[in-house]
């Protein structure tokens, strides 16, 4: 189900549709293409086809705006997304974009509860919803602590709907310098998605931490398996 726009309190995340209908060629057959050199791309078929999915990538650049639609957007999955994203991130030009395109802000430092809820109602309608669990961009090969709101958002919604199928999908983002310039690599992993109705709602506390270190396990495996086959060919 794709909506134009969806609201909750101040908090208002919108996909424009002639904006998609512009940028998805642009990224996929231009900018995409002609500005990296390498892009490797695993585990495609990972990606639910339906139902309520929060999408969890490692951040390593603001390029990742563009990487993630480009590997599993509408013209892979047949699905839009929304994105979770940090307040510093959406200014100038590049925010313009992001609110258009399905994303609304948050502070990570101190998050209102007006993005989470909105959080919530964006998954309860079936939607894939971006948010990149590190709470920030980290330019190194590390996988760094995550944000434990990520498996309170997903607990949140499979308690309101039980049985809702509600997914996280894990997914490392790794470039073959801090900074991606012109003819820089990318390699994107995407592993198996977590059952969020395998962890129990009533002990929301303890179940999120739970969820939480899997999704962290999975990441490090992803990301540290890329990095090794970097190293590889490096040598």
């Amino acid at each position: 189900m794709t909506q134009s726009t969806l609201s909750s309190h101040q908090v208002k995340s919108r996909i424009s549709p002639w904006l998609i209908r512009l940028a998805y060629p642009l990224g996929y057959w231009l900018i995409m293409p002609s500005f990296f050199g390498r892009l490797t791309i695993t585990g495609q078929e990972n990606i639910p086809k339906t139902g309520p999915v929060i999408v969890a990538p490692t951040h390593r650049s603001r390029w990742d705006a563009l990487v993630i639609p480009y590997t599993l957007g509408r013209w892979v999955s047949g699905r839009d997304l929304r994105f979770m994203v940090t307040s510093s991130e959406i200014t100038g030009i590049q925010g313009w974009f992001i609110r258009r395109l399905g994303g609304f802000p948050i502070d990570v430092n101190h998050p209102a509860m007006s993005s989470l809820r909105h959080s919530v109602e964006v998954l309860k309608l079936g939607e894939m919803l971006v948010i990149f669990p590190e709470g920030g961009i980290f330019r190194d090969t590390q996988i760094h602590p995550l944000k434990r709101g990520v498996a309170r958002i997903a607990l949140e919604v499979e308690s309101q709907q039980p049985g809702c199928g509600v997914k996280i999908l894990p997914v490392s983002i790794q470039y073959n310098q801090p900074y991606p310039s012109w003819g820089s690599d990318v390699t994107v992993n995407i592993g198996p998605p977590l059952d969020v109705a395998a962890y129990d709602t009533q002990g929301m506390k303890s179940n999120s931490e739970k969820l939480i270190h899997d999704l962290e396990t999975s990441l490090k495996g992803l990301h540290e398996g890329e990095t090794s086959s970097q190293q590889m060919a490096i040598a």
